[in-house]
């Protein structure tokens, strides 16, 4: 078996706001939990606390999921696309992810 490919973060390809799209998605399921952003530095907490950080574009902080409501993602794995500008992090949810009380943001269906 090929051994896998890894790259630092400061090989990642963020956009002109310095940020990085992030798919959740639940490590047992693989359901798409929800999709934010990332930045360099919430990209370096979720590394070192195991819990998912973003960057809220809206108030302009960093954001631990969970930390209001105690629906905690716990990192299982971090993917990077074969361009390097997209992350897919598979996550123990403790909870539910949407802040609306639904297991995941994507719950509607396109018609």
């Amino acid at each position: 078996m090929k051994k896998q490919k890894q790259i630092q973060i400061r090989h990642l390809k963020f956009d002109k706001q310095g940020l990085i799209p992030a798919v959740i998605q639940d490590y047992k399921t693989a359901q798409v939990l929800m999709v934010a952003y990332m930045n360099r530095e919430s990209l370096r907490r979720t590394l070192k606390l195991g819990k998912t950080c973003f960057w809220s574009r809206s108030r302009k902080e960093y954001w631990i999921k969970g930390m209001t409501s105690g629906h905690f993602q716990f990192v299982k794995s971090i993917f990077y696309d074969c361009d390097a500008d997209a992350l897919l992090i598979k996550v123990r949810q403790a909870g539910v992810a949407c802040h609306t009380g639904k297991r995941s943001c994507f719950y509607r269906r396109l018609k």
